[in-house]
């Protein structure tokens, strides 16, 4: 029985889009890591440095081995694991119409996921008990975004990953009186209301997230970057 690859991807963007980076780490069926290897892309965005870590990673392991991928970005997750054939369907467009974002890089993911046996795992990033592959990824690709420098090694020569300060717990909130959802309305003429500890909003037209996924009349948007988009994008 062939053992399965453990691997952790991760991309990033100083400025999202800013100077961007992607990496990944492969580890042995109990975890450890055995080797890595990062990029630099120029100016693009978080979401390219993600998807790109994800493509490569694919290419350089074997499809005939079973791989687990850990991540700890949604949208690379959820454009591979549930979006993905509905864009296929609808001839890589979204459900609002839209063009898929970054499609071609979607497309060469698609091929390489062919007739090979790979699984989505999503990690928590920036986590003092957090995934330790993850922080490896994450470290790589955030020094070869900010370099603009890529790198490769193994065991011997692993990206440490920067101390991550644990967070002190919240002290409780006092609950605050509810006002009328019509009282205010956001800069993209949506209703405000609150939603936990981020303030979204419900959309009074359609529109567009960053991550190229688009939003309904009356779905909840927040505040992505300098547009509006899914909370999960945030």
């Amino acid at each position: 029985m062939v053992e399965r690859v453990i691997a952790a991807c991760d991309g990033a963007a100083k400025g999202n889009p800013g100077p961007a980076g992607w990496a990944w780490v492969l580890a042995d069926a109990a975890g450890a890591p055995q080797r890595w290897q990062s990029g630099a892309l120029g100016r693009s965005t978080n979401n390219i440095g993600e998807l790109t870590a994800l493509e490569r990673l694919l290419a350089a392991t074997d499809p005939a081995v079973p791989l687990e991928v850990r991540l700890d970005s949604t949208y690379t997750r959820d454009a591979v694991t549930k979006w993905l054939p509905g864009w296929k369907r609808n001839g890589w467009r979204t459900a609002s119409g839209s063009p898929v974002a970054n499609q071609e890089l979607i497309q060469r993911i698609d091929a390489l996921l062919a007739d090979r046996e790979v699984s989505f795992v999503h990690v928590a990033a920036h986590r003092v008990d957090g995934d330790p592959l993850n922080a490896i990824a994450d470290k790589a690709a955030s020094d070869a975004a900010r370099t603009q420098q890529g790198g490769d090694g193994t065991a011997e020569d692993l990206p440490v990953p920067d101390p991550v300060a644990e967070r002190p717990a919240r002290p409780a909130r006092r609950p605050r009186a509810s006002r009328p959802a019509s009282g205010a309305t956001g800069a993209s003429g949506a209703a405000a209301s609150s939603d936990g500890a981020r303030r979204t909003l419900a959309a009074r037209f359609p529109g567009t997230c960053p991550c190229g996924r688009g939003y309904g009349k009356g779905e909840r948007i927040t505040r992505v970057g300098e547009s509006w988009g899914h909370p999960d994008c945030a």
